[in-house]
């Protein structure tokens, strides 16, 4: 039987690992959001029966939205538990190896999920949105640093950005499956609940015939072999040269470093600005509102006259609409670059944020009001598809060295998942209190992540490592003799040495 990968290489077998690390990694992310709205009248009176049966409670309806609130949001926990012990687990097991052992917390989440309902066990449910949440905690950092560092440069903006892709695609499918016909009905919904290792077990029986990170092989692990053997099978053989170079230069660059851990990037002076452009960029992909464009979505669909029964076919259409911006996204990317990408994005979300705004504010007095709010639902969704969804795992790929990515990683999916949470803690007190003018607040991300992306981020777009630093290099040392800086006085020392060797 012929695998994957043969050793004369080919583009098939770079998107079959793509699609085989994707469908168990970053899938599960929009999966495992999408899901959770189909069961929610389901699960609130689960919940109320057992404590019935338990303590012979009634819950009043505060408490039972309590309840579902903590099974909701304890996924955001979970999930930076996983960003946090991705960095790791990156770095002893490696990258294909870490996907595969990450599946270890999506089937016992699943397990948890399917036998809840038998066991009439509420906090089994909370323990499976704990343990999925890790699970894609883990991948939403892993993932991205796979097919980055898997790339041909030519393609490494693209196939990073296929994490995304499948994000959104996760969400679709999600919410498919989450239908009244198929698996969101009052006795399925425990199934739909684990329905998320069908995936898993995909990915647990076609990703070990792909090959291991070639970078991963030849400056963590040394090994030569194994790196050229990866490249053939990835790459073939006609690029082989030049993308080996690359990956010694960097070897060369990061020799006798051992691995960078989040504190240490902190107080590195040579990655402030590449950490800093992390941590903003990652934060407004949350921060920007577009999960809440998601919850607002099903209101504004009824308030535009769609029925109560035919809104959930129509919010369909909010997932197939992110998915389809990831695509243009990808296509454009290696095109236009990614900065241009992030910002118009950003600018885009920020012009159909206040149309949005001033939409809310007429819906009484203008009748076409509630059709224009569904069009700014669909619009602000395509523009964050085409812009922060798909860029933002890029970067920390294309900006930090072997040694620093990892923690990189860490850095920013904990962002990632620290802002989610707060998103949805606070979206509901600014609708309360912002009313019409709840989407102000995200408009101004938007804006400020904009202006930050076109004054202090350089294109990275078919560029080296090297050349990339030496951009971050003059921000990073702004105002001082180049010669104090740490990579020049190394330079300077090295040349004495190679001096005195010659004497």
């Amino acid at each position: 039987m012929s695998n994957p990968g043969s050793q004369k290489g080919s583009p098939l077998t770079l998107v079959l690992m793509v699609a085989s690390a994707a469908i168990g990694g970053t899938l599960q992310y929009g999966y495992n959001l999408a899901i959770m709205n189909a069961p929610t009248t389901f699960i609130q009176t689960f919940i109320n029966e057992t404590f019935l049966e338990r303590w012979d409670v009634q819950l009043e309806n505060y408490q039972v939205t309590l309840v579902w609130t903590i099974i909701v949001s304890i996924f955001s926990l979970g999930g930076f538990t996983g960003a946090l012990i991705a960095g790791p687990m990156t770095i002893r097991f490696g990258r294909k190896k870490c996907l595969l052992l990450n599946n270890i917390f999506l089937m016992s989440a699943a397990f948890f999920a399917v036998t809840s309902r038998a066991a009439r066990s509420f906090e089994m449910i909370i323990i499976s949105r704990v343990l999925v949440g890790i699970n894609a905690g883990i991948s939403m950092n892993v993932q991205p640093m796979y097919f980055g560092e898997s790339a041909p440069k030519h393609l490494r903006g693209a196939l990073s950005l296929s994490s995304a892709v499948f994000t959104a695609f996760g969400v679709v499918l999600g919410q498919v499956v989450g239908l009244r016909e198929i698996l969101g009905s009052e006795s399925c919904w425990h199934y739909l609940l684990a329905s998320n290792a069908i995936p898993g077990f995909i990915q647990l029986l076609t990703l070990p015939w792909f090959p291991e990170s070639p970078r991963y092989l030849l400056i963590d692990r040394e090994d030569k072999e194994a790196c050229l053997d990866a490249l053939r099978r990835l790459h073939g053989s006609e690029a082989l040269n030049s993308e080996l170079d690359e990956i010694l230069e960097e070897q060369a660059q990061i020799k006798d470093m051992r691995p960078s851990g989040p504190w240490d990037l902190f107080r590195d002076r040579a990655v402030r600005w590449q950490l800093l452009s992390v941590i903003v960029v990652s934060s407004a992909m949350q921060l920007c509102g577009n999960d809440s464009i998601y919850f607002y979505a099903s209101y504004v669909f009824k308030e535009a006259g769609i029925s109560a029964d035919a809104v959930q076919y129509v919010t369909i259409g909010t997932g197939s609409c992110e998915f389809t911006a990831c695509i243009i996204c990808n296509l454009l990317i290696e095109r236009k670059g990614r900065r241009f990408m992030l910002m118009g994005g950003f600018i885009l979300m920020t012009v159909w944020a206040i149309v949005f705004t001033i939409a809310l504010s007429f819906e009484q007095s203008i009748s076409w009001m509630p059709y224009l709010r569904m069009t700014c639902i669909f619009t602000y969704i395509l523009s964050f598809g085409m812009g922060p969804a798909g860029v933002t795992g890029v970067l920390p790929t294309e900006i930090f060295n072997q040694s620093a990515r990892p923690a990189a990683y860490t850095i920013a999916g904990s962002m990632l998942w620290i802002n989610l949470f707060i998103v949805g803690m606070i979206f509901p007190f600014l609708v309360s209190g912002l009313k019409e003018y709840c989407f102000v607040p995200f408009a101004t991300v938007c804006l400020l992540s904009a202006v930050y992306v076109g004054m202090f981020l350089p294109e990275t777009k078919g560029k080296s490592l090297s050349a990339i630093t030496a951009e971050f290099h003059k921000l990073n040392f702004k105002g001082l003799d180049p010669s104090d800086s740490p990579q020049c006085k190394a330079k300077y020392q090295l040349g004495e040495v190679c001096h005195s060797t010659a004497l």
